[in-house]
């Protein structure tokens, strides 16, 4: 099936031919995968990898983001051939490493008193790549990456971006690779406590990851169904939700799955945090809602009630056979990109086809669930409640 035409680049020019097509004065790429790690990545990197291989073209994998471009071990950019990605397709995780910490402009450096100052290291990025002889760069990542990748792009670096993040929540593609993944882990854990949750007569409340979005939430909710989902895109009265509960108890069914994604919060309140101990500093990061919802629910009802946060488990583990196949797809049209020239985009799914979107295009804003969309009207005509 031939590619859809890639829309317009920041310059305004014309839209592209379908992707595909000569190599120019390509010689040698680069990949590197950034921020949190995600099913399907080793998939990608595979797809680009032989992609790469068919034009002639030799590749070059960054370790730990950017790291490796800023390491003074030269082990750190390695060569890929078709044998370091032979069998990978089915793994988790990425075979470069990954990290949220690799932010080339502003990087931590530790002073001789022990402090931490961050440091402009953007030039030695791009002057690494030069030095490897570099032609174009692969960055796959979510829109913390991404974000770095486009700076560097304005800065003259040939940059292909591949959106890579379990939440979903990038503009310009339908789904992002490892989303459904994590909606599979979700759906599967959902599943298995409802026998234990009817055994018991409780009330289960399973917190799910996703930051501002309820993608992963709304999804794993409706698939395992859940009797009450929680997104950020609806603040919930908590009253809404014991009303729910009561009402399944009046009818004989006197347990609840709560589905709660780690955004979500109460009307008129904050997104609840945690600190997050470990490495060169503590972070407060989204988490802890779940077990907030829980301690109200058996407050206000009564109910014996407990929490689970699935936490990581939702970024690990096998893809599914769709993450694989769009992953290799994404890898595929990001090769087919570097080849038409067609620098400072972003791969796409726009169903049936992989089109090129402009970085900018796919981080002008966060993808957030439609509170008029479809879906949550599904979930309302089944009498979930959203807690609203």
């Amino acid at each position: 099936m031939t590619e859809s035409k890639a829309i317009p680049g920041d310059d305004g020019s014309a839209a592209t031919a379908p992707l595909g097509g000569g190599a120019g004065k390509i010689r040698k790429i680069a990949i590197n995968t950034g921020g949190g790690d995600a099913p399907g990545l080793n998939a990608v990197i595979r797809a680009i990898v032989l992609s790469a291989l068919h034009r002639g073209w030799s590749v070059m994998g960054i370790e730990h983001g950017y790291g490796g471009l800023l390491s003074d071990d030269p082990g750190r950019v390695i060569p890929l051939g078709s044998d370091d990605v032979r069998g990978i397709t089915h793994r988790g995780g990425t075979i470069l490493g990954t990290t949220n910490r690799s932010d080339p402009f502003a990087w931590p450096v530790r002073l001789p008193d022990g402090s931490i100052e961050e440091r402009d290291r953007s030039g030695e990025v791009i002057e690494s790549f030069r030095r490897h002889g570099i032609d174009a760069l692969i960055a796959i990542g979510g829109d913390g990456s991404l974000h770095l990748a486009h700076r560097l792009s304005k800065r003259g670096l040939p940059v292909v971006g591949v959106p890579k993040t379990i939440d979903n929540d990038l503009c310009g593609t339908s789904l992002t690779f490892g989303f459904l993944t994590a909606v599979e882990t979700a759906t599967d854990a959902i599943g298995k406590l409802h026998s234990t949750a009817e055994s018991h007569r409780r009330v289960m409340v399973v917190e799910v990851m996703g930051r501002h979005a309820g993608w992963i939430a709304l999804y794993g909710g409706l698939a395992g169904s859940a009797d009450v989902i929680l997104i950020p895109e609806i603040p919930f009265d908590i009253e809404r939700v014991c009303d729910k509960i009561r009402e399944r108890e009046a009818a004989g069914r006197d347990f609840s799955i709560v589905c709660v994604a780690e955004g979500a919060t109460p009307a008129g309140g904050e997104m609840v945090t945690k600190t997050v101990h470990g490495g060169a500093d503590d972070q407060e990061r989204l988490g802890g809602l779940g077990d907030l919802v829980a301690r109200e629910i058996a407050r206000r009802t009564g109910k014996e009630t407990r929490s689970l946060t699935l936490g990581h488990l939702q970024r690990g583990g096998t893809p599914t056979s769709y993450d694989r196949v769009i992953s290799l797809r994404f890898g595929a049209a990001a090769a087919r990109c570097v080849a038409r020239g067609r620098f400072g985009t972003m791969v796409a799914l726009d169903p049936p086809h992989v089109r090129a979107i402009p970085l900018a295009e796919a981080l002008a804003r966060p993808k957030v669930v439609p509170v008029d969309g479809d879906i949550v009207m599904t979930a309302q005509a089944l009498g979930v409640s959203l807690g609203d």
